[in-house]
């Protein structure tokens, strides 16, 4: 890890003595302390860290507190001030410096567990379909995962076989067909400028003209139709005049029910409208803010009252409007605002347009909400109105669209207890859920760094398990990429300067010392001592599936 106390990188070993199933990509397995040097100082920033076997005393340090490595790094990541240097000074673990994959083939899946290779290439893959992995049980060597037939008789819960083969070991005369790799769209952030490359390049052969980033998005529209949750309340008839789209309409599961209306009323409670939070699996779980959205679509005017209405209850004081009134001809959201400097009620709510502010690519308005009749319940709300998406396609540059999303976070993150940021189009799917989209990867960056893990198609489909349909066309797909990658470029160069600016005069040290020097001698912050397992106890029951050809009687349990 990289400390910048006192003008100087203090350079931190832990050395471990312990078998675990559990690791890390910040686990670099193959690198001596002097290449640990060298990539922190090229790679990472104040914080950065990454662990590594000891190469001159293996053994030296021994985890006593925690299970495993991994659970020691996680448990520091989330105690700042924790870890410390024997004179006191803390030293914290911000972001993991991730190990480079071994290639940037697409079957690489990096650190897949066996479990999960089983449930990926149950769900996605077909007789013959493959992926390699690395070995959790065995870092540094690789594993080659295969779904070897669709019998399911040969199994007891009539699941398709799937073979794992460690990649050190010798073949037998067992016959495995490689057909169709299953490949993986989880990529190190660092290193998404050679996935775009990868996704961009041109068919080769004329069976090959689907391929890159229409093959991703194509097989994301197919796992659609395993999102089949309810849509009964936008199909009531009392409600469907108040759906832009007919076949657009929000699941019942997170649609957002407004609750001020009359009971007596069928269909008070309804707008084309869902509530999209990032799942832990995507978010950091010591994240400080963690932004929710109200997905929805363009303002009818028979809804405009309703959309205030929900704006009010979910106190949301940020509003993202994403398209223009009308474009090509065709109404895409009726003017839900009053002019500047005037006032308007709808229905039971009352809007005043306080002034209006043009920027490069949006209009920022300052509007106050209040109930009508309720002077004491007026707030302010801001709507970005982002006026440069163009009606054909998405934007050529995408710097445009991340200065927006920043100040847009910039606002949201100024208002104590905001609600929701409210996003809509007109349809609420497509640029909505782009927007979402981005501005959810570029929060995870953000937090964890430049090194960490994303996968934009797990990503579309968590928002699309809360709205459907979310990122409408491969253009948006393909936007998506762009802007990340945008992100991570100005982010790395950002990155360079201050290191250029700070590499004199810094030395590095190799710190040895027990868990209690690393405390400062306090023992108290720790969990409760975790008996350490056995190699054994921490790898899964293997008997079934998980074969190591020619090696199959002596190494079954290998991952």
């Amino acid at each position: 890890m990289i400390c910048d106390a006192h003008n100087a990188i203090v350079l931190v070993s832990l050395y471990i003595h312990c078998c675990s199933k559990v690791w890390d990509q910040w686990f670099h397995p193959n690198i001596t302390g002097v290449e640990a040097e060298n990539l922190l100082l090229t790679r990472g920033v104040d914080g950065s860290f990454l662990a590594r076997p000891s190469k001159s005393n293996p053994g030296d340090f021994t985890l006593s507190k925690f299970a495993t490595l991994a659970e020691l790094v996680q448990y520091y990541m989330e105690h700042h001030g924790q870890l410390k240097e024997k004179n006191g000074d803390v030293i914290e673990l911000k972001y993991p410096l991730n190990c480079a994959d071994p290639t940037s083939e697409r079957w690489f899946h990096g650190h897949l567990s066996g479990r999960e290779a089983e449930k990926l290439l149950t769900e996605k893959g077909k007789n013959g379909s493959f992926l390699v992995r690395e070995s959790q049980s065995h870092p540094g060597d690789f594993v080659l995962s295969v779904r070897t037939g669709d019998d399911k008789t040969d199994t007891s819960d009539g699941k398709p076989k799937v073979t794992h083969v460690m990649i050190r070991c010798q073949f037998s005369n067992a016959v495995l067909c490689f057909l169709q790799p299953l490949n993986t769209t989880r990529i190190n952030a660092a290193e998404i400028e050679s996935r775009v490359r990868e996704l961009s390049k041109l068919a080769e052969t004329t069976d090959k003209v689907k391929q890159g980033f229409w093959e991703e998005f194509e097989t994301l529209q197919q796992q659609e139709c395993k999102l089949l949750y309810s849509r009964k309340e936008g199909q009531r008839p009392e409600n469907k005049n108040k759906n832009r789209y007919k076949n657009i309409l929000p699941f019942d599961h997170t649609r957002v029910v407004l609750t001020d209306g009359d009971a007596n009323e069928p269909g008070s409670d309804y707008i084309n409208a869902n509530t999209i939070m990032p799942d832990i699996e995507t978010k950091s779980n010591n994240s400080k803010v963690k932004r929710s959205y109200i997905a929805t679509q363009g303002c009818l005017q028979s809804t405009i009252s309703d959309f205030w209405r929900m704006v009010f209850q979910e106190n949301s004081r940020v509003i993202v409007m994403t398209t223009k009134e009308v474009e090509r001809g065709k109404s895409k959201c009726v003017k839900y605002w009053p002019d500047v400097s005037a006032l308007k009620e709808y229905g039971a709510m009352r809007v005043r347009n306080v002034k209006e502010t043009c920027a490069h690519d949006y209009i920022l308005r300052e509007l106050k909400l209040s109930k009508v009749g309720q002077g004491n319940t007026e707030r302010t709300v801001w709507q970005y109105h982002f006026r440069a998406w163009p009606d054909h396609g998405v934007p050529g540059d995408p710097g445009g669209v991340l200065d927006f999303l920043e100040e847009v976070k910039m606002k949201q993150e100024s208002i104590t207890g905001a609600g929701a940021i409210v996003v809509h189009c007109s349809a609420g799917i497509g640029r909505t859920g782009t927007f979402i989209v981005i501005d959810i990867l570029i929060d995870i960056i953000r937090e964890k760094g430049v090194d960490c893990d994303i996968d934009v198609p797990k990503t579309i489909q968590m928002v699309r398990s809360q709205r459907s349909g979310m990122v409408q066309t491969e253009a948006q797909y393909r936007f998506i990429y762009m802007a990340v990658q945008h992100y991570i470029e100005t982010l790395q160069r950002r990155i360079v300067e201050e290191q250029k600016s700070k590499i004199k005069g810094r030395e590095y040290t190799n710190i040895k010392y027990s868990l209690s020097d690393l405390t400062g001698g306090d023992q108290s912050p720790l969990p409760p001592c975790t008996p350490t397992p056995t190699c054994a106890d921490m790898r899964d029951d293997s008997s079934r599936v998980y074969e190591n050809v020619g090696l199959m009687q002596q190494q079954k349990s290998h991952r």
